[in-house]
């Protein structure tokens, strides 16, 4: 079937079986002439949209599909998306043609009582006094979603209404919808006594502190309006912004599909998304070591990888007792920091604003460092055993250490190096991560068991196994941008994707060698497309985060490659550590030229600077 062959003939040509001529826009009188030749039978398309609905045909034409798409929804959408573009004579233009409306009478008048204040109307017609019209259940009140409460909708708008009552100051009233209207509707205690609590507040500035409320004028009414929405069924009330969502979910798709997605950028809706492979990091763009004696014949052993949030600095850690931050720009050696004497390092931690570093050491301590000025801040000390990981709170005021002292296991610092919290755990901590939107701080343990905590009350949520017949181990845990996905590094050469909230795999990504050495993975790329890991065998592994298909393999390392990670600024870089004691920086081939082509013209010094040699031409499987 050709594509258009479901349209209804009036879409795609002409009474006279001409198909209509492109016009520019607003040039309607042109689109209206009649065609020269075409006699009196030929009309234009509004005069056969008059004619249909003067002969009762129109009601034929809206069940047409457009596309294989519902032309009523359609209608609809483009009805709401033109209102919210402000072409609002564009909008009233086409329901008036289509006889569509983006929501029914009743709707119209709810919107209004909502917005307006009117709480003894809006629940009437959320509960059946409403304006009738057909086909909308007004007798019954407004059409709801499926699952939805109407009690409970009907407490958000006496809880609206006694809020607002007690911004005027009229406590008796509000004590009255508290008594009266509120209280037989809800059945969680907490929620009424913070509600009783606010007849309390000593003005309508407190009022709006403590209830986390903006106000009558403010934007409360348009946000409660907006989760009355969500139980409100779309044939009566389209969803707020539909065709904007609809087109995030294309835009989203079509950069899942994206292969090699290397462009942060908003895809344009004009063309379909697709990016040059040539921009995918594929060769090493150069090689760096930790500074130590020429005589030295051992090589320290490199465990981990991290590029500051800024993707300016990278820091690197293992069995040299100092710890690398290394110029990203440059990529010369920017500090070293001498703290950890005798032991070695295992984990680092940036702060949010790039300005901090935690290490992590073997000697029982963790150190709060200076980036800037590499001068050792801190000392935290009071474990009996090594501190494994740490993680940054949000507003960089805090973080958290993880240690494998199971008196110390989970600690809440602050900067000036004293303990605020300490979970009552018994587990040990060999990793942690914290979720963006800081609702999850996870712990790994030394078996393959992880605990879930929720950071703003510190409770402990659940424990998840994911080996009852402790075979396994797991190596490491990171989590999405999105602070929904929870990636984790097993000993089995896998890595799984963990949905926090439904607790079920969602992906698996496989390939990789493991089992002996703690290996890191972690997630990387534009938009977070993709998972990065390390691997026993000294190879790095990418796969796309969503489909779990491997996209690269490449050598990196002579032995086990023990972590990557990705620069967040920069989706055309990320680097490799190794057991062979080298840090390998990686880009795409064009960066990789230009690199090699000035460091001639300096005779290598750039290369000989950062203790580093020339890329070697390592290059993809």
């Amino acid at each position: 079937m050709r594509r258009g062959s479901m349209l209804p003939e009036l879409d795609k040509a002409g009474p006279s079986g001409r198909a209509p001529q492109p016009v520019s826009n607003g040039d309607r009188a042109a689109r209206d002439q009649p065609s020269a030749g075409s006699g009196a039978t030929n009309k234009t398309y509004d005069d056969a949209m008059r004619s249909a609905r003067s002969n009762g045909d129109l009601a034929d034409l809206r069940q047409e599909s457009y596309y294989g798409h519902s032309r009523e929804e359609v209608t609809r959408i483009l009805i709401q998306a033109l209102r919210d573009l402000g072409y609002h004579a564009a909008a009233a233009s086409v329901g008036e043609e289509s006889g569509f409306q983006v929501e029914s009478p009743d709707v119209v008048a709810f919107r209004q009582a909502v917005l307006g204040g009117s709480w003894t109307k809006a629940e009437e017609l959320l509960c059946g006094g409403g304006t009738r019209g057909a086909g909308h259940g007004s007798g019954s009140g407004l059409v709801l979603a499926p699952g939805a409460d109407r009690n409970d909708m009907r407490f958000r708008l006496r809880r609206q209404k006694f809020l607002e009552l007690l911004e005027q100051r009229e406590t008796g009233r509000a004590l009255a919808v508290l008594r009266h209207e509120l209280t037989p509707l809800c059945q969680e205690h907490a929620t009424l006594n913070l509600l009783s609590r606010l007849l309390m507040c000593q003005d309508a500035d407190d009022l709006r502190s403590r209830a986390d409320w903006d106000g009558a004028n403010g934007q409360s009414r348009q946000l409660l309006l907006s989760e009355l929405s969500e139980s409100i069924s779309p044939s009566v009330m389209l969803p707020e912004r539909r065709l904007a969502v609809l087109l995030d979910d294309v835009k989203r798709s079509q950069v899942e599909r994206c292969r090699y997605h290397t462009n942060d950028a908003q895809p344009s809706l004009c063309v379909d998304h697709c990016c040059d492979r040539s921009r995918f990091p594929s060769e090493v763009l150069v090689e760096l070591s930790h500074p130590g004696p020429e005589s030295s014949k051992k090589l320290d052993e490199i465990w981990q990888v991290r590029f500051s949030p800024d993707g300016k600095r990278l820091a690197t850690c293992g069995t040299d007792e100092a710890v690398c931050i290394w110029d990203v720009e440059r990529l010369t050696l920017f500090h070293q920091l001498h703290g950890h004497p005798k032991a070695g390092v295992g984990n680092v931690a940036w702060s949010p604003d790039s300005k901090f570093l935690l290490t992590c050491s073997l000697d029982h301590t963790a150190k709060l460092w200076s980036a800037e000025t590499g001068e050792c801040l801190r000392v935290l000390r009071g474990f009996e055993e090594p501190v494994s990981s740490c993680v940054w709170v949000a507003d960089g005021q805090a973080f958290i250490t993880g240690s494998f002292d199971k008196s110390q296991s989970m600690k809440m610092w602050n900067l000036r190096g004293d303990c605020v919290y300490s979970w009552p755990n018994t587990h040990r901590t060999a990793d942690l991560a914290l979720s963006r939107d800081q609702r999850w701080l996870v712990a790994m343990d030394e078996q393959c068991t992880l605990h879930f905590y929720s950071l703003p009350t510190r409770e402990h949520v659940y424990d998840l196994t994911l080996d009852p017949r402790d075979t396994l181990k797991a190596t490491s845990v990171s989590i999405s941008q999105d602070s929904r996905h929870l990636l984790v590094n097993l000993t089995d050469n896998e890595a799984i994707l963990l949905d926090m909230e439904t607790r079920e795999t969602v992906q698996k990504y496989t390939g990789h060698k493991g089992g002996h050495f703690t290996i890191r993975s972690d997630f990387g790329g534009a938009n977070e497309n993709f998972v990065i890991s390390g691997s026993e065998d000294g190879h790095v592994f990418i796969w796309h985060k969503v489909t779990g298909i491997l996209v690269r393999e490449a050598e990196a390392h002579h032995t086990s490659c023990n972590a990557a990670a990705w620069n967040p600024t920069d989706p055309c870089m990320f680097a490799t550590a190794g057991d062979d004691g080298r840090v390998k920086i990686w880009s795409n081939r064009e960066r990789a030229r230009a690199f090699a082509s000035a460091a001639r013209q300096s005779n290598g010094t750039a290369a000989r600077a950062s203790n580093g040699s020339m890329a070697s031409g390592e290059m993809w499987h």
